[in-house]
């Protein structure tokens, strides 16, 4: 089962960096290149510069974005702007913020994990990966040799032992934040021994769920292995075999699931034609909506559809399509090669009769982001 361990994390130096509301910024892939702009002006010592560097017209091999990362991250090392703990501990991470007019507050454990190939089923994955991604995560992690952001992922602790343990760190933040949003965000480093014994042997009967990051869990996968093979051999406790993972108990009450959209770009008109209402019939009971309808309502009716059968919207700027599951579109599904549990989901659904059977989208394309991004 899984092997979590403390870690000795980098942490900037609030003397140095000042407000460190200033100098953190959200995990890269979310990140226009607008907000990537402003955190640059933001702070000297915002993170953005090591997690996402911008890109020049001057750029070669010697002088990129990941050179640019390492000697940036290699400075701040030098000048104490980033100090590495003096010992080892897990870290109790908690961010608070605003969703649907609700307020919710999750708590992470942050940790070292030690690498395990999808095929051990001991950290597993729920989605594939694309190429592009995997590819800048490899190059930014030869540069620098350091996870910058946790991998988050989910337990199971049904009898609340983890939840009880870090509930009891709760109220003695050490580092308090709120972010541009305004999102609060708290650490609280865990360093009493008997507790780390006591995480560590959890977690060794437990198996883990990657909910976020599989891109770069897959890209520590492959940074170990050409270690490996340039050095022959690895000592177990090698960096190169963990990953930082931010651990959830699937149950706590501030894990929201979200939907991932697909954002379909740069189609022909052979593929708009497909997703016409006459099209879309063949699998799917298909209800026009008003195009200018509020997404507020545009979700609400989508909601009170799913009710009754798995539903799907199309909108664009010509018109919005509430699309539920017909009798041919149920038969279809169930031809899958996969479970009749994954024959209902919705997510599977848009993918095997929208993207697959109508677009003529393949594997690749996906893999490849050809006419289709994500959310």
């Amino acid at each position: 089962m899984a092997e979590v361990r403390p870690l000795q994390g980098l942490r900037y130096a609030g003397e140095k960096v000042g407000d460190l509301a200033q100098v953190v910024a959200p995990p890269y892939d979310v990140i226009s290149p607008e907000a990537q702009a402003r955190y640059y002006a933001r702070n000297p010592y915002n993170v953005i510069r090591l997690e996402f560097g911008q890109q020049q017209a001057r750029d070669n091999t010697l002088d990129n974005v990941y050179t640019r990362a390492a000697a940036t991250f290699s400075e701040w090392r030098l000048q104490g702007i980033l100090r590495q703990e003096a010992d080892p501990c897990y870290y109790l991470y908690q961010q608070t913020f605003t969703h649907g007019g609700q307020r919710y507050t999750r708590a992470s454990l942050l940790a070292r994990v030690r690498l395990e190939q999808w095929s051990s089923r001991v950290v597993l994955p729920h989605e594939n990966t694309l190429a592009k991604a995997k590819e800048d995560r490899l190059k930014l992690l030869r540069a620098c040799a350091t996870n910058f952001s946790p991998i988050m992922s989910l337990y199971d602790d049904p009898q609340r032992r983890i939840r009880r343990l870090l509930n009891s760190y709760a109220p003695n933040a050490e580092v308090q934040i709120v972010d541009e949003v305004g999102e609060e965000h708290r650490l609280q480093p865990i360093t009493d021994t008997q507790q780390i014994a006591l995480i560590q042997d959890f977690f060794s009967q437990r198996q883990l769920y990657i909910a976020d990051g599989h891109h770069r869990y897959t890209t520590a996968l492959n940074y170990r292995d050409e270690m490996l093979e340039q050095r022959k051999e690895l000592h177990p406790e090698d960096a190169v075999n963990f990953v930082m993972m931010a651990l959830i108990d699937v149950e706590d009450p501030g894990m929201l699931v979200l939907p991932t959209h697909r954002l379909l770009f740069a189609l022909g008109t052979e593929a708009l034609n497909a997703l016409s209402p006459q099209q879309l019939g063949q699998y799917f009971t298909v209800r026009e909506l008003e195009a200018t309808l509020p997404s507020e309502v545009i979700l609400h009716e989508l909601e009170r559809a799913g009710k009754e059968q798995p539903s799907l919207v199309i909108h664009s700027r010509e018109q919005t399509l509430l699309l539920s599951l017909g009798e041919q579109g149920r038969q279809y599904m169930e031809g899958s090669e996969h479970s009749a549990a994954w024959n209902k989901l919705d997510v599977a659904i848009a993918q095997r009769l929208i993207l697959e059977a109508l677009l003529g989208l393949s594997a690749e394309d996906m893999a490849t982001g050809k006419h289709v991004r994500y959310t």
